[in-house]
């Protein structure tokens, strides 16, 4: 009774996770990387890396801020060219999720980082 028991949780979850689905609303270059923890991370980001997003709605420079972390590090914030979309979306309260998604050594820092954006479903 007890393997049962146990087996129809392990199903149970595995079905619950299969059912997330993740929406690639967004893939952009990370803004600012010059300023923030970046350039004394770069060696220990990777591809594939989670990035939390913060929604920064008191931000002096931009109401729409909405800022990149990784693993609690400030790295930068998403352009604010294009960050209208997914700072509405975080403002209705919708999951996001960030990643990484390229890295290069370029002398640009506008091109070091590029990052994708994706609402949870």
């Amino acid at each position: 009774m007890r393997f049962l028991l146990i087996s129809l949780l392990l199903a149970y979850s595995l079905v619950a996770q299969a059912q997330t689905v993740k929406l690639l609303v967004q893939s952009s270059p990370l803004a600012g990387f010059q300023y923030h923890a970046g350039s004394v991370l770069w060696e220990r980001l990777q591809i594939g890396d989670t990035l939390t997003l913060v929604r920064e709605p008191d931000n002096p420079h931009d109401a729409r801020a909405v800022r990149v972390e990784w693993r609690g590090a400030q790295l930068g914030y998403l352009p604010r060219a294009e960050n209208e979309a997914v700072a509405t979306a975080m403002d209705r309260g919708e999951r996001v999720e960030g990643r990484i998604a390229a890295l290069v050594s370029h002398k640009n820092p506008w091109r070091r980082v590029r990052i994708e954006v994706f609402v949870v479903l």
